[in-house]
């Protein structure tokens, strides 16, 4: 998935509708939600088909304020939950049946009526069941740190917010690049930064939402910069995988060192602190986890080297040799207890190849080769599968 998130102040001047086409073309993203249009779907309308997107939806301004758009293009379904003058919000299915909720959010600028906008957000999480991305101009800050110049941001609508996000699940996805999104009175001593622009995840997608990246474009038209959800590069949401942590690592005192270096790092928020841990673990894991047999072998010619030496330089380091072997023994075979995953296997059993295969079976059982199709012949991957498939669902 790809969106763009803008508060552009009006589309319908030449300049604002020159830079969202010239951004879009660059870009091409396959939503945008826009906020404070100051215009009539009409126009909405025009940019629609100019910009070559299937679908769209839109919220009118009311008389010289707000209003709200949202574009799709058609290669994902979407279907509409509910909309106001500060959201919408839609179900998204993609190509590869992959479900998930995406909600526009204007957050009421007015600072005396912040709490519409936290009630809204409680309100649209009591309808969610499925993984959930907020973004938009939500018109809100988390911390003294989302502000620079000016007075302190209030206390009370920091906690307002931050009450809101917890009880709703929610985390802050990291912005990019520049860390304001709005600002104010530039090349003056009263400029002003904020940042008004994110994205928000439930937990459920944090699976769907932990390889992609939130961007800062900086350059506007509008006092708000536009904000960009990526997947990074050579990723795709068919292709993310969740973390999974092996047992096996909990054998190695590095895994633990790893995990104490990023918790007392300066990271603040325990949601990054979480994400940080698993990239972490995940490619040091790879080596680790993947180099059983390079470890093995190694310490095999080391004690064959050593055998027949008396001296105690050769004798301690065989029996150190010798422990190596038996630990990486036994972290491989935790490794693949757990990717066998039966109750009876435990640390102590016996490890063989039948474990190793019966695990590359169940792996190979999950796969579909063939099918019998509706007039009963078999059909294969690359000779009508795939419509067969299609056909069925």
């Amino acid at each position: 998935m790809s969106l763009i998130s803008w508060n552009c102040h009006g589309i319908g001047t030449p300049w604002a509708s020159q830079f969202i086409k010239e951004v879009i073309f660059q870009k091409r993203p396959d939503f945008v939600f826009l906020c404070e249009i100051l215009c009539k779907s009409s126009v909405v309308e025009k940019l629609r088909t100019t910009l070559n997107f299937d679908g769209k939806i839109v919220v009118e301004a009311s008389g010289h304020s707000g209003g709200l758009a949202f574009l799709w293009r058609s290669k994902d379904t979407v279907t509409l939950r509910s909309y106001s003058k500060n959201h919408n919000d839609v179900d998204i299915t993609t190509r590869e049946s992959i479900k998930y909720r995406l909600t526009g959010i204007y957050g009421e600028p007015d600072r005396s009526k912040r709490e519409e906008t936290w009630n809204l957000i409680r309100h649209l999480y009591n309808n969610s069941n499925s993984p959930w991305c907020l973004i938009g101009d939500m018109n809100n800050t988390l911390t003294q740190k989302d502000k620079n110049g000016g007075h302190p941001y209030p206390d009370r609508l920091l906690s307002g917010f931050q009450e809101t996000l917890t009880n709703c699940n929610l985390a802050d996805l990291n912005l990019q690049e520049h860390q304001f999104t709005w600002e104010r009175g530039v090349g003056t001593h009263n400029h002003i930064e904020v940042r008004l622009d994110r994205a928000l995840v439930n937990h459920d997608s944090l699976h769907l939402f932990r390889d992609v990246k939130l961007m800062n474009l900086e350059v506007s038209t509008s006092d708000h910069s536009p904000i960009w959800l990526i997947p990074t590069p050579g990723q795709s949401f068919a292709q993310t995988k969740r973390f999974r942590f092996k047992n096996a690592w909990l054998r190695e005192p590095m895994c633990v060192q790893l995990v104490k270096e990023v918790w007392c790092s300066l990271i603040d928020s325990f949601y990054d602190k979480l994400t940080k841990c698993s990239e972490v673990l995940s490619e040091w894991g790879k080596e680790f986890t993947g180099s059983f047999k390079k470890w093995i072998n190694r310490s095999k010619r080391i004690i064959q080297m050593l055998k027949g030496r008396t001296d105690n330089n050769s004798l301690l380091l065989r029996c150190e040799e010798k422990k190596k072997l038996t630990e990486t023994y036994a972290q491989q075979e935790v490794f693949w207890g757990q990717r066998f995953k039966q109750l009876w296997l435990r640390e102590g059993d016996q490890n063989s190849r039948f474990f190793h295969n019966a695990t590359k079976v169940r792996r190979k059982l999950n796969q579909i080769e063939r099918l019998k199709g509706n007039q009963g012949n078999i059909v294969e991957w690359g000779r009508g599968l795939e419509h067969t498939v299609e056909s069925y669902f």
